[in-house]
């Protein structure tokens, strides 16, 4: 069972490091890390999707409150929060079949934000499932470079992680 947690951090030098540390110490796997700062900028949000069940969820809570620089961790469930990764993905192109391409992406609602003679560069954003699927459909056509962030969450409604 994948769980999605919104840790708030000090924006400090090592703190990335001393929670990637912990996971790796434990022997905890982390399958998608984004980090970027708040609206405060003395104040860093982590999103982390690890994999494991509910022992495992108590586990990573625990020791991640024990870090100095944590002020606070939320377990994110997906009903309760909005979710959405990006994923930038270079396609190989042609007068043959650039037009059926741009109609891949359009039904994604996603954009072309690079265009050259022999490739096109796509941006979408959404779940990892419609990302999956978008990728699936473009590699046929030959998928040259491919970059994907982690997933970014926060809770539904006024509620604040």
């Amino acid at each position: 069972m994948k769980h999605t947690l919104a840790v708030l951090v000090d924006n400090k030098y090592g703190v990335l490091a001393r929670v990637a540390g912990l996971f790796s110490r434990r022997g905890f796997n982390i399958d998608s890390l984004a980090v970027g700062i708040t609206e405060d900028p003395t104040i860093s949000r982590m999103t982390i999707v690890v994999r494991g069940d509910d022992h495992v969820l108590e586990q990573v809570t625990k020791q991640l409150n024990k870090l100095i620089d944590v002020i606070r961790v939320t377990d994110l469930g997906s009903d309760e929060s909005v979710e959405r990764e990006l994923a930038l993905i270079k396609v190989n192109a042609d007068a043959n079949n650039r037009a059926e391409i741009i109609q891949i992406v359009d039904i994604f609602r996603a954009r072309i934000i690079d265009v050259a003679s022999k490739s096109v560069t796509v941006e979408v954003t959404g779940d990892s499932n419609k990302i999956k699927a978008i990728q699936s459909l473009l590699k046929p056509f030959g998928i040259k470079e491919m970059a994907r962030t982690g997933k970014v969450a926060l809770t539904r409604g006024s509620k604040s992680s």
